[in-house]
């Protein structure tokens, strides 16, 4: 009856042209009452009649009627909406894709949970006895599936509890003394127990994958970051050096523009003083030409002699022998000095800038290769690493090919040397690691840091300085049987990984990552570094245990 009510109400306070609840309810004249949006949404599809009708009786208004919010029918229809939240669960009717309660009968309910024992799905109704009834409370309950029925064994009609590995199938325990008989069977249960480990150590990788994968992008925004920075740098620069070169040859310019105007002022007054003194000169003998021109046609010979000796005298020439004495050659020579300067930068120019269009196009990111997926694209970088006994300890006994170290009791006839470590029981390898590089070692015992160092690290001292893993000149992963700890700088990681005795090491410097895997029938990544490298690297082994044997493999 309840359910009834709750119906009936809802229809009572619905609109009739969404059907849904009433929204900001308001009731025109004629009585019925609908959504304001609703209302002014039909009344304007009318506007080009010019007239206003109600959807549900038809009455028409030849005005279009002011519409009012119906204050008392919004309260009533809020109170619903709240009825109705607060309705039980059981009233939610199954949809199509909802699982449905395979007790209720007619309209079915939505499931809530599912019986892996019962193979049934039940409403919170029907579920309730699982919770009341002793012998049901031990049936395992799930999220609503519609797949129960792949639970059942379509040969024997029963419950697949089973698991054949033989098969690799699920299977009923009939199954087992049938045509799964002789075959490995384990519960599904156990079987699940051994998947959920396997699952747990795949999510593992997959964190560690995204990580990595997140180091890497982090990574590469800094070199975009980086590329940014030097490219706007290296742009600065060159404005401020070609800027000075064009300031340098506008000073250039101005100064031969300045030189060649005051050579000229100089030239030509000079020019123009000895043409006024040739000039003068020029004057001074029709003066003196027209003087003896008029001497010449005096008439009284006693008179032309007295006034001969005064007349013929010629004042002293103005020497002009030095404007022929060299071809006139103007600022010619300027122009081919110039003009020369001009070939000369374009020549260097030229050379020169073949090599700075070469060094643009060849700034490039060097972006790392991939890490290889598998043991064989590994041992592709693989190298052969041999101990340097002029660093080794002298508890460190080195054998085979000086390959493997042991941590003796007793100290070994070394011949002293300044590489030598001196406080701790450390050996680092002869040949230096720089490029791609791969290496495997193989240790016995009860623990080992496997490392790699530069080779300025301190060989004696306190061991902050020269334990391998205490200092940011070394880097190491401290190998035990039960547990791995990474270590840098003093800081120490610890972290789970499958046992194994042995590790392998990849070292790609230029691109600053270092990995450390466990090597069985698999091969597991226990931990990666990325860093930058600012020397070449040397590969080491710590060994901190009597007896404790570490060598490097040959691959």
């Amino acid at each position: 009856m309840a359910q009834k009510g709750v119906q009936l109400d809802r229809e009572t306070f619905s609109c009739s042209i969404c059907l849904d609840l009433l929204k900001d309810p308001v009731t025109i004249p004629c009585g019925h009452s609908y959504c304001i949006n609703c209302i002014k949404t039909h009344w304007d599809a009318e506007e080009e009649k010019k007239i206003h009708s109600c959807p549900q009786c038809g009455q028409t208004f030849t005005q279009r009627p002011v519409l009012v919010k119906n204050n008392m029918l919004a309260v009533l229809v809020g109170k619903l909406k709240t009825v109705l939240q607060a309705a039980p669960a059981d009233h939610c009717y199954a949809g199509p894709e909802d699982v449905a309660c395979g007790v209720c009968t007619g309209r079915k309910v939505k499931a809530l949970k599912s019986c892996l024992v019962c193979l049934a799905s039940y409403c919170e109704k029907h579920l309730q006895p699982h919770y009341d009834a002793a012998p049901l409370k031990k049936h395992k309950l799930v999220e609503p599936s519609k797949k129960l029925q792949e639970n059942i064994c379509s040969r024997h009609d029963e419950v697949m509890k089973m698991f054949c590995r033989t098969d690799q199938q699920s299977i009923c325990y009939l199954c087992t003394v049938d045509e799964h008989k002789g075959h490995d069977t384990v519960s599904a249960a156990a079987e699940r127990t051994k998947r959920q480990r396997e699952l747990w150590v795949s999510r593992q990788n997959i964190e560690q994958r995204i990580q990595d994968r997140e180091k890497d992008v982090k990574v590469l925004q800094q070199e975009v970051e980086a590329i940014n920075g030097s490219a706007d740098k290296a742009v600065e620069d060159s404005e401020k050096i070609f800027t000075e070169l064009i300031r340098l040859m506008e000073k250039r310019r101005s100064d031969v523009k300045r030189q060649l105007r005051s050579q000229q002022d100089t030239e030509v007054s000079r020019v123009k003083e000895l043409q006024k003194k040739l000039e003068q000169e020029i004057t001074e003998l029709k003066r003196k030409d027209a003087e003896l021109k008029q001497l010449s046609h005096t008439e009284d010979h006693t008179q032309f002699l007295h006034n001969y000796p005064s007349l013929s005298a010629l004042s002293e020439s103005t020497d002009s022998s030095s404007i022929n004495i060299r071809p006139l050659r103007y600022f010619e020579d300027v122009t081919a000095a110039v003009l020369e300067v001009r070939n000369r930068l374009q020549d260097i120019l030229s050379a020169k800038w073949t090599n700075v269009s070469l060094t643009v196009t060849e700034v490039d990111v060097l972006l790392s290769e991939p890490v290889p997926k598998t043991r064989a694209g590994f041992l592709k970088y693989s190298h052969e690493i041999t101990l340097d006994p002029n660093t080794a300890h002298t508890r460190l006994l080195l054998s085979e090919g000086n390959r493997k170290a042991t941590l003796m009791r007793k100290n070994q006839s070394y011949s002293n040397h300044p590489d030598r470590f001196a406080s701790c029981w450390q050996v680092l390898s002869r040949e230096s690691l720089t490029g791609r590089c791969y290496w495997e070692v193989e240790w016995r015992g009860r623990g080992v840091h496997v490392a790699v160092a530069y080779k300025n690290i301190s060989r004696a001292g306190s061991w902050r300085k020269c334990d391998f893993g205490f200092n940011d000149k070394s880097w190491a992963l401290d190998c035990e049987k039960d547990s791995y700890t990474f270590l840098y700088n003093n800081v120490q990681t610890p972290f789970s990984g499958p046992r194994s005795s042995r590790v392998g090491v990849y070292l790609d410097h230029s691109a600053g990552i270092l990995s450390f895997y466990s090597i069985s029938e698999t091969m597991t990544l226990l931990h990666r570094v990325q860093t930058t490298f600012t020397q070449p690297l040397y590969a080491g082994l710590w060994l901190y245990y009597y007896g404790v044997t570490a060598k490097f493999c040959k691959l």
